[in-house]
């Protein structure tokens, strides 16, 4: 990864004046007994965390060519920031020659304390009811001076929110839809802590992709994300699908689940989703696509997105394994056998890696942009 220079850390301390978030154990009492052998790689008798030695298959390539010096120019020129700059993304070179950029929504405080994520955590000061407008003026300055193709936007949860921020987001695709005809629109959401009345305004908003990612497999939910439900996850994609709309999930691997682990959550999500016909989905496993190759019978969950956890600083979770290339090829290969669509699995893989061939393979964008050179 290109470590990031002098205007990006100074962006980030300007914008997180406190400690970055991501530590759960911050707001909570201490425990009475320690659970932390069975989900970290300590050794010994101190419970040290092992320093794990990147592997050679971790290397991106340095950020360059044409089309990315054009867009890098125009944020630059416009002080626009994007989550790939901010998180300094292994994939930002590919993904800006491609014309895709990932922006968030909502502000940069999150009202959870995920063990992986290093947003800022704490209550959000306010609610800047405007956003929508700017960032939709910000998008057709993307489109037109860079030849922006494919956005993904998302957000922090904003929990102490009625609607969890759902009528900012149902705004700002709307808004971004009409500024930039031709743009494939993709959102990264959260759960609205099942408020499915706030969902439903995202899902009216009809962007092109509406991902939600698990993050991991059952058993890690109260490491990972301790205020998040997995069964709470698997109904929201599931009223995606409900509603024809293209469903995304994404995992990270190498944060202390097992490979059969992770193969489950792809029987669970696909038997989740699946709806045909109008009819209830069926939530048994046995039903859906197995290992050994059964036919879908019904419209699933469509894309997968598999990637390597990366630990952000010491006050997150720990790295357990590298997980070798051959094994995210195993992974993907099970993923298209279950009825994924799109399954993109490999160590640098992140939620927005090749987001525009996705919206392309599985969207009317094509007939859209179109349209619009017309």
């Amino acid at each position: 990864m290109t470590p990031p220079n002098d205007q990006t850390i100074a962006r980030v301390l300007a914008r997180h004046p406190r400690p970055l978030g991501g530590d759960p154990l911050r707001v909570v009492d201490p425990p009475i007994v320690s659970l932390s052998g069975m989900i970290l790689n300590n050794t010994g008798e101190k419970d040290q965390i092992a320093v794990k030695r990147k592997p050679s298959w971790l290397r991106a390539k340095v950020p360059g060519g044409a089309e990315y010096s054009k867009l890098k120019s125009v944020l630059n020129d416009n002080r626009l920031f994007t989550v790939c700059e901010e998180a300094g993304c292994p994939n930002m070179g590919e993904c800006w020659s491609r014309g895709v950029a990932t922006i968030m929504i909502l502000g940069d405080t999150c009202t959870r304390a995920c063990g992986f994520c290093n947003v800022k955590t704490g209550r959000p000061p306010t609610l800047d009811k405007d956003e929508p407008r700017r960032v939709a003026e910000s998008l057709a300055i993307m489109q037109q001076g860079a030849g922006l193709k494919h956005i993904v936007i998302t957000s922090v949860n904003r929990d102490e929110l009625q609607d969890g921020g759902a009528g900012i987001w149902a705004e700002t695709i709307i808004r971004a839809k009409e500024a930039c005809p031709g743009m494939s629109i993709e959102v990264l959401i959260p759960d609205f802590e099942g408020n499915w009345g706030a969902l439903q305004m995202v899902i009216d908003a009809r962007p092109h992709i509406i991902n939600h990612n698990l993050e991991t497999v059952r058993r890690m939910y109260p490491a990972v994300r301790p205020s998040a439900k997995f069964d709470r996850s698997l109904e929201l994609l599931r009223r995606v699908k409900e509603q024809g709309l293209v469903a995304k999930t994404g995992i990270m691997v190498g944060i202390g689940e097992r490979d059969e682990e992770v193969l489950a959550l792809l029987d669970e999500v696909q038997a989740r989703t699946a709806a045909s016909n109008g009819q209830q989905p069926v939530c048994d496993a046995a039903n859906t696509q197995t290992s050994q190759g059964a036919s879908m019978k019904t419209d699933s969950c469509d894309i997968l997105t598999i990637g390597q956890y990366l630990q952000p600083t010491r006050n997150h979770l720990p790295i357990d394994r590298w997980v070798t290339p051959e094994q995210f090829a195993h992974f993907k290969e099970e993923g298209l056998r279950r009825g994924f669509k799109v399954v993109e699995s490999g160590p640098l893989v992140r939620s927005s890696y090749h987001a525009d061939h996705q919206a392309d393979v599985l969207t009317e964008i094509g007939a859209e942009r179109d349209a619009a050179r017309v």
